[in-house]
């Protein structure tokens, strides 16, 4: 199943539900809700929990690696998608919302 976050502001944001939930999780949204709105006064508080958990995943990520690695594009071990790299494309729907005073749904 997927969840797809949805604003007038730019095009949709598609996730497998897993992903999905963590980042209603992240925004504060209970993620067993199968619809739902991030309304525009919600927008700057939902913009500073995502960039927080992208940064504590940075973080995380930085810290797990081997010394050797100074790449600077932290990845998960085994070569998977970290939180990060799917949160962003969220952090910029929901950047875009708040520019142009518009929501963001889900599930509708």
């Amino acid at each position: 199943m997927l969840i797809i976050f949805k604003s007038p502001a730019s095009g949709d944001v598609i996730m497998f539900e897993k992903n999905g939930k963590e980042m209603l999780s992240v925004l504060g949204k209970d993620p067993a809700d199968a619809k739902g709105i991030v309304t525009v006064e919600q927008l700057p508080g939902a913009i500073a929990a995502v960039r927080a958990a992208i940064d504590a995943d940075k973080t995380r990520l930085a810290e797990s690696a081997p010394a050797t690695e100074d790449d600077g594009d932290a990845k998960p071990a085994g070569g998977g998608v970290s939180f990060f790299q799917r949160a962003v494309p969220l952090l910029e729907l929901l950047e875009r919302s708040l520019k142009d005073k518009v929501p963001v749904t889900w599930g509708v």
